[in-house]
């Protein structure tokens, strides 16, 4: 009797158990050879399930970021000030549990660059506003318990773009040598800043 494979676990069981060598090794100098010995499989099998070391690396953060998007949200539910909220969700780009997932992204944001696949660029794209409309959606729920102003509203996408820069400038320049400093500077002097406003 034919063993039945599911195929959609079997290609989350090779990404899951290539992480810790991707990290390890990078993309660039990880061959298809050591995947396959790392996850236990020929390479003519691993082909059965990705085109390229690339499309695991791809198929590996989406399955990492599903995971911290479970986490994320109970965090985000724990607390009640819109500041802390926007503080818990800026913390992908410093905090300890993240380590691994913001590793695989640096490699991943660095092939989107370079080769701007298509399904690269719409996953890229997906992300993007997935996690925007989650950002604006705790901005509008701060404005509905009157914590902040209606305008914030308006600020939300370059709140949200800021994060993201400060993060690269980090790991591209020596200007930002510690990112969780640098945000929560920012979203305290934000908040002040419209505390004073809202009093005028």
């Amino acid at each position: 009797m034919a063993i039945i494979v599911d195929k959609e676990q079997k290609k989350k069981d090779i990404a899951f158990a290539c992480k810790e060598i991707i990290i390890e090794k990078g993309i660039h100098d990880l061959t298809i050879s050591l995947i396959a010995q790392t996850a236990g499989i020929g390479k003519g099998t691993f082909y059965e399930y990705f085109k390229s070391k690339e499309e695991l690396l791809f198929e590996l953060v989406n399955l990492l970021m599903f995971e911290y998007n479970i986490k994320k949200e109970i965090r985000l539910s724990e607390v009640e000030s819109t500041k802390n909220k926007i503080k818990i969700f800026a913390d992908f780009f410093y905090d300890e549990e993240s380590k691994d997932l913001r590793v695989l992204y640096k490699m991943f944001i660095g092939i989107s660059l370079l080769s701007p696949e298509k399904e690269m660029v719409d996953f890229q794209t997906e992300c993007f506003n997935y996690y925007y409309q989650w950002f604006e959606r705790l901005i509008q729920e701060g404005i509905d318990k009157k914590e902040i102003p209606p305008q914030t509203i308006v600020m939300a996408k370059g709140l949200f773009s800021m994060a993201k820069g400060l993060f690269i400038a980090s790991e591209t320049t020596h200007s930002v040598q510690d990112v969780k400093t640098e945000l929560d500077l920012f979203i305290d002097t934000l908040f002040e800043v419209i505390k004073i406003k809202e009093c005028k």
